[in-house]
């Protein structure tokens, strides 16, 4: 068996930009489909909460279905002379840069063309992000490391995906045209960047029969830790979906939404770092627990915001922002160390990450197909702040996290912590 010549895990800033680069733009796509997308469609176009909700949740989870497709492709390709992975990942971002304008100005007008538009919109969107997301994934995880190494490859891909989602943040407040053009730009230096980055550690001879698609899935860790992860994402999907709702009508404070979504981003980036810093002492799985519970404490402190309550509810953004830290720097290192478990670093990564993305993707449609019909349900209308909608929107967008977290975390401590599964083989 022949394997690449071995590349260490990132350790300079050069290294760590070359690599992390690319996941700066694919932040962009992350906050305006799920923070800014739902409320642009409901208040420009006057869309309906529950038909909006219907097609988000439709349009991802049928486009999940791909991803571990996705995932054995990007093995092949990772195998491959380097023009090869170029040709794929250039196709993808020019496919993202038009379906990504194309969805926020949308040609068409009336609930049903503006529909079929969206949803048309957001699955050329949806497959170039995952097969942009599938190979930069499984790049990092296929430089190996221990856990402290692990995760400092994540920290460099999420801190920059952090810096991607402030800038579009702010980007998203000003101009919708300047979202599109920024996010076309930071798609191309993102790819020059990782063409330029540590190659990552591949087995170049592989059996000829390519394993199953849901091998995986076989495995009982891996099974376990997605169960997790569905969860917990869900948990942090749902408030994501809700927070312009929230600011404007529980808080009615909108001149300070881009002020709270950049305290929420920034305290999540500087708090990397520190999470990084606790792997070293605590391990990944306690760390991740640890990130969990300040999230249940947070998200408690919302339900009983009102009218004015802008700094506790800043606050309530620090906090949680540093929460989000853990669930971003922890569970791809805890996945790519359980590839190493398992003898598989190096063969397939693309494969168990296209499962992780499918994951990805159904708690963030789930989050939007579960929580706006449910608000609308309960008789919350986007610009109406009447005390019985207002409690509606407070109790889905802080108090159902909360019961997510916590489901997650007695998983999290059932599948791992009790059962004191290794975390990593050694580098």
């Amino acid at each position: 068996m022949t394997t690449a010549a071995a590349t260490p895990p990132l350790s300079g800033w050069r290294a760590g930009l070359a690599y992390g680069g690319l996941g700066l733009p694919l932040a962009f796509v992350a906050l305006p489909l799920y923070v800014v997308l739902p409320e642009h469609y409901a208040r420009s176009f006057g869309v309906p909460l529950a038909s909006l909700g219907a097609v988000l949740l439709l349009a991802r989870a049928g486009d999940a279905v791909i991803d571990p497709l996705i995932g054995r492709g990007v093995d092949r390709l990772l195998r491959r002379p380097p023009r090869d992975w170029a040709l794929m990942a250039l196709a993808a971002a020019l496919l993202l840069a038009a379906s990504f304008h194309g969805l926020f100005f949308p040609p068409v007008r009336g609930s049903p063309a503006l529909l079929a538009w969206c949803a048309l919109m957001l699955a050329g969107c949806y497959l170039a992000y995952s097969a942009l997301s599938v190979l930069h994934q499984a790049w990092g995880a296929s430089l190996g490391g221990d856990e402290a190494q692990r995760a400092r490859v994540v920290a460099w891909r999420e801190g920059l995906g952090l810096l991607g989602v402030i800038t579009a943040s702010l980007l998203a407040g000003v101009s919708l045209q300047w979202t599109s053009a920024v996010l076309a730009t930071t798609l191309a230096a993102g790819l020059v960047g990782l063409s330029r980055a540590p190659r990552p550690q591949v087995v170049l001879a592989v059996p000829e029969a390519a394993p199953s698609l849901l091998a995986p899935l076989r495995h009982a860790q891996f099974r376990r830790l997605l169960g997790v992860y569905l969860l917990n994402g869900m948990a942090s999907a749902i408030p994501a979906t809700l927070v312009l709702f929230f600011i404007r009508d529980r808080l009615q404070a909108p001149a300070l939404a881009p002020l709270f979504l950049g305290a929420y981003f920034l305290a999540a980036a500087l708090s990397l770092p520190l999470w990084v810093r606790g792997v070293k002492r605590l391990g990944l799985a306690r760390c991740w627990a640890l990130g969990m519970g300040l999230a249940v404490l947070s998200f408690l402190g919302a339900v009983a915001l009102g009218a004015g309550d802008t700094l506790a509810y800043g606050l309530i953004c620090v906090a949680s922002g540093v929460a989000l830290g853990a669930d971003l720097s922890v569970p791809p290192a805890l996945l790519a160390g359980l590839l190493r478990e398992e003898g598989l670093h190096g063969r397939s990564e693309g494969a168990w990450f296209g499962w992780w993305q499918l994951c990805t993707k159904l708690n963030l449609a789930l989050a939007a197909g579960v929580a706006l019909p449910l608000l609308q349900a309960l008789g919350y209308a986007p610009g109406h702040a009447d005390a019985a909608a207002g409690l509606a929107l407070a109790t889905v967008y802080g108090a159902l996290p909360c019961v997510l977290k916590t489901l997650a975390g007695l998983l999290l401590w059932h599948g791992w912590l009790r059962k004191k599964v290794p975390e990593c083989l050694p580098a």
